[in-house]
């Protein structure tokens, strides 16, 4: 038994610390009964350098396919070839409006406690993937969002950039395993500005760009091909879009296409630290997802209510046997 998970094993044994080794246990029994899992990537984990557990995760296929927000998707290469640029702010909480603002006058955005650097890190992409889209355009290509930039890493360009070890990007891992992905609402990402800015002054064309849409027509599609009779697992981290789009698709195939032989969601976890309440989507308890046709009545659910960037690590680590 690898330190880190013995550690957990001993000593996590109440409350959220239970819970957490209770959703590690499920998520391992779903993989060892040769089932697929899903992970979905909400708020800012890239940034928060994630890949360093996710990638391995990933290369040792205990990760079958991700949902992530675009933010993610950009912000792990951003952090792969601008990571010496970036300025971490532990007293970002006493930061006053004219001290952020210095912050946006020197380019750099912040995310909690640490700021990207826009030059060395949106510039030094933007060249590269414009590139991309444009040969794609050109030759009467349409691509997914995450396509394009596994065709940008997979090309060897960015490597003469990086910053920090390769093995710790998850998007390197996500690329050379051209896993299957989905990016809900890719359009409110710095790249998805980017995108529309040149749609705007008429560089390229939105249609060289596939849509949320046909996201979700590739999604009844992998979720029907893979879920066999009992359904694909969904490890869910944080809340937002990038949990609630892949999770409709069982009620869409069920309901809307009239498959009623499409298995349920066969696990579920959400580490969040919403705080559980009524309206709210993230703090929304498991089993209100029954009454929507996500989940069975004998679906595993968990829910870990702590901070992902402590909690996620942990649980991954215990699936690597660390």
């Amino acid at each position: 038994m690898g330190k880190v998970r013995e550690f957990i094993e001993y000593n996590y044994r109440h409350f959220n610390a239970a819970a957490l080794v209770d959703a590690a246990k499920g998520y391992e029994k779903h993989l060892s009964e040769g089932k697929k899992m899903l992970v979905s990537l909400a708020g800012a984990m890239s940034t928060a350098e994630l890949g360093i557990s996710l990638a391995e995760m990933i290369r040792q296929d205990k990760i079958h396919m991700i949902s992530t927000t675009g933010a993610n998707l950009e912000e792990d290469l951003m952090n792969l070839v601008a990571h010496n640029s970036y300025k971490r702010i532990p007293n970002y909480r006493d930061l006053t409006p004219q001290d952020e603002w210095d912050l946006l006058e020197n380019h750099l955005n912040r995310v909690t406690d640490t700021c990207i650097p826009e030059e060395e890190a949106f510039r030094r992409l933007q060249d590269h993937v414009f590139k991309v889209w444009k040969d794609a355009e050109d030759a009467g290509e349409r691509m997914f969002p995450h396509e394009f930039l596994f065709k940008l890493v997979n090309s060897g360009v960015l490597e003469q950039y990086y910053e920090i070890d390769p093995k710790n990007s998850w998007m390197i891992a996500a690329a050379e395993k051209n896993l299957p992905m989905v990016v809900p609402g890719w359009e409110d990402s710095t790249l998805g500005n980017i995108f529309a800015s040149y749609c705007i002054k008429g560089e390229l064309k939105a249609s060289t760009m596939k849509s949320g849409i046909e996201y979700m027509m590739w999604l009844a599609d992998y979720y029907t091909n893979n879920a066999g009779e009992d359904g694909i697992g969904f490890f869910q981290i944080g809340g937002g879009i990038s949990g609630d789009f892949p999770i409709c698709v069982v009620p869409m195939l069920a309901q809307d296409l009239e498959r009623e032989d499409t298995p349920f969601w066969s696990y579920f976890c959400q580490i969040s630290d919403s705080t559980t309440s009524y309206g709210s989507y993230s703090g929304a308890v498991p089993n209100e997802k029954i009454t929507w046709g996500k989940l069975s009545i004998d679906t595993p659910k968990f829910i870990i209510e702590s901070d992902a960037t402590i909690v996620a690590p942990l649980v991954f680590a215990y699936l690597l046997d660390q």
